[in-house]
C-alpha cells in the first residue's frame, strides 16, 4: 500500500519524503481547499523538482479540489502554463468541469477523485473509471466492508483512503456551516472550522422546546456580541468537533479490503506533525509488509501519542456510531518542535567560522589587555552584567563538525533536547553536546530563537532533515491544555 503525507509547503514535502512516505499532495495557491496553507506558489517548482530527483520513485499528487466559478476555471486556464513547470503525477480533483481542461493540458498525468466527491458505492467508482479515473478517494462516511465491496466491483481502480487526522461532522468536509456563520467558504478553500469553536448554550429550561422553537442561541467563547441561532429539526445534529481518525492498529484490515493508497490528513500540520505521523505509518507498514518486527516499529508507533491531537476514532470504517462521537479542542503534547537540523558545513565553512572566532578573541583580549587596571574592572563587570552582548568566541573542538540549524522555538541552557530521524525514535541531546553559533561573527550564543542565523557545533552526527525537539517545561502528563483548534 502507498503512504501518501500531506505537504502544506516545500519543507514539508521534504519531511514528507524523508520520513517515509511514498507520495505527498500539495496544493497550488487559489485551487486548494487548504487555502489558508502556505502551498505552493511563484517559482517554487524549481525546489520541488529538485525534491523529486533527490527521492526518486516518491510521487507528487496535486490538489485542485474546490468547487469552481466561472472566474475560477478562467485563472485556471489563464495559469495551465504555470501549473506545468511542477512535476505533478497525478491531479486531485471533485469538480467534473475541469476534467477535460487537465486531460487535455496534462495527458501523463493521472486523475484522483478527491473525497469532496464523497464517492461511496460501486456505481459511483464505474462511472468515475468512465471518465478516466484512474483513482477515487473514498467519501469517509464508507465503511471497510463497503470499500471491500467496490473493490471487489471495480479491481482495477485504484482505492485511496484517509487513515490519520482530522475529520468534518459533514459529508466528506461539504460543509456549509463556515460560510453560514463566517462567510467563509469551505467549498473555496476558507474553512473557519466553526463545527470547533467553544460555545455556550444560553438557554437549558425547555431545552427541547426551546431547540424545535428556533429561540435558542450558540455564543462563542471568543465572539461575545455574536449570536449564532440553533433549530432542533426531528433529526438531531451537534455542532462540535469530531475525534481525529487513527486507523495505524488497523493496516491489515484495510489492505485485505483492497485499499491501494492511506492518506494522512494535514497540509496545514506543522513539520513535526508531517515528519512524526509519516514515520509512525511507515514503520507500521514495514511490519505488515515484514521489513520490521512489531516490538522494533511499537516505539516509532508510540509516538503518535507526542503529536497534538484529539481523541482518537476509527470513524465510519468499523461502527458507524463511532463518528459521531464528539471532542472539544486539542491534546496535550510533551514536546514541542525547537529546531530542524540542514545541511552539514563544508570544511571552508567551518574554517572561515572558526577564523571569526579567533580574530573576534584576539581583538577583545588587545583592547583588555590595553586598559588600566580599573577600566579593566569595570569591562569585567559589564560582561558579567551583560552577558548576551559579549559573548564567547567559538575555539576549535577536534572530532566536532558544523550543520546548519533552523530554529523555530526558544532553545537556551535550560532547554532539554531531543534527536528525531527517521530512524532514531528520540535520542537525548544534552548541551554538553554542541554549542550554537552565530555564523557571522563566530560567537557561542547564549540562546536562539526563530530569526537567528545559527549553526549548530557538535561531535554527534546528524543528517540533514534531523529534528531537535524540547521538553514542555509547562507540561504535566494527565492536564489538559487546549492548545488550539
Amino acid at each position: 500500500m502507498e503512504l501518501l503525507s500531506p505537504a502544506g509547503n516545500v519543507e514539508k514535502l521534504r519531511y514528507a519524503y524523508s520520513y517515509g512516505a511514498d507520495a505527498a499532495y500539495i496544493g497550488l495557491k487559489n485551487f486548494s481547499l487548504r487555502v489558508k496553507a502556505d502551498n505552493f506558489y511563484e517559482d517554487e517548482y524549481n525546489r520541488v523538482r529538485d525534491l523529486k530527483k533527490q527521492f526518486p520513485g516518491k510521487a507528487l499528487h496535486c490538489a485542485l479540489n474546490i468547487s469552481f466559478h466561472n472566474a475560477e476555471i478562467d485563472r485556471l486556464l489563464s495559469e495551465i502554463d504555470y501549473f506545468k513547470q511542477y512535476p505533478i503525477d497525478a491531479f486531485i480533483v471533485q469538480d467534473l468541469g475541469i476534467v477535460p481542461i487537465l486531460q487535455k493540458n496534462f495527458p501523463d498525468a493521472k486523475l484522483h477523485l478527491s473525497t469532496q466527491a464523497s464517492c461511496m458505492n460501486r456505481e459511483a467508482v464505474k462511472m468515475y473509471k468512465s471518465l478516466g479515473f484512474s483513482r477515487v478517494v473514498m467519501g469517509r462516511e464508507a465503511s471497510l466492508s463497503e470499500i471491500a465491496e467496490i473493490k471487489d466491483a471495480v479491481p482495477d481502480m485504484e482505492i485511496e483512503c484517509f487513515v490519520h487526522g482530522a475529520m468534518c461532522i459533514a459529508y466528506a468536509g461539504r460543509c456549509l456551516m463556515s460560510a453560514y456563520l463566517n462567510g467563509r467558504s469551505a467549498q473555496s478553500g476558507f474553512c473557519s472550522h466553526t463545527c470547533r469553536w467553544d460555545y455556550d448554550v444560553l438557554s437549558v429550561q425547555n431545552a427541547k422546546q426551546l431547540a424545535e422553537s428556533g429561540e435558542l442561541v450558540l455564543r462563542e467563547h471568543k465572539r461575545p456580541d455574536e449570536f449564532f441561532p440553533v433549530y432542533e429539526g426531528e433529526n438531531f445534529t451537534a455542532v462540535l468537533s469530531s475525534k481525529d481518525l487513527c486507523m495505524i492498529d488497523h493496516l491489515a484490515e484495510l489492505k485485505k479490503a483492497g485499499v491501494d493508497s492511506l492518506k494522512i490528513e494535514g497540509r496545514m500540520k506543522s513539520v513535526y506533525y508531517v515528519a512524526l505521523i509519516t514515520r509512525a505509518y511507515r514503520k507500521a507498514l514495514d511490519v505488515l509488509d515484514g521489513k520490521l518486527t512489531q516490538s522494533e516499529a511499537k516505539p516509532f508507533i508510540d509516538e503518535l501519542y507526542n503529536v497534538s491531537h484529539r481523541p482518537f476514532t476509527t470513524a465510519f470504517y468499523f461502527d458507524r456510531a463511532k463518528a459521531d462521537e464528539t471532542a472539544s479542542g486539542a491534546s496535550d503534547s510533551p514536546y514541542e518542535l525547537a529546531a530542524q537540523i540542514g545541511c552539514e558545513l563544508s570544511s571552508e565553512e567551518v574554517s572561515e567560522i572558526l577564523k571569526k572566532g579567533s580574530e573576534l578573541s584576539q581583538r577583545r583580549k588587545a583592547e583588555y589587555d590595553g586598559l588600566c587596571e580599573k577600566a579593566k574592572a569595570a569591562y569585567d563587570e559589564r560582561v558579567k552584567n551583560i552577558p548576551d552582548k559579549y559573548l564567547p568566541p567559538v575555539e576549535e573542538k577536534a572530532g566536532w563538525k558544523m550543520y546548519e540549524l533552523m530554529a523555530l522555538n526558544m532553545i537556551n541552557a535550560e532547554s532539554v533536547l531531543q534527536i528525531v530521524s527517521p530512524d532514531v525514535v528520540g535520542e537525548d541531546f544534552p548541551k554538553e553536546k554542541f554549542l550554537l553559533i552565530n555564523p557571522l561573527t563566530g560567537e557561542i550564543y547564549r540562546w536562539v530563537c526563530d530569526g537567528h542565523k545559527c549553526v549548530i557545533y557538535t561531535g554527534e552526527k546528524l543528517c540533514d532533515g534531523d529534528l531537535l525537539r524540547s521538553k514542555d517545561k509547562d507540561y504535566m502528563e494527565g492536564k489538559f491544555r487546549d492548545s488550539g483548534r
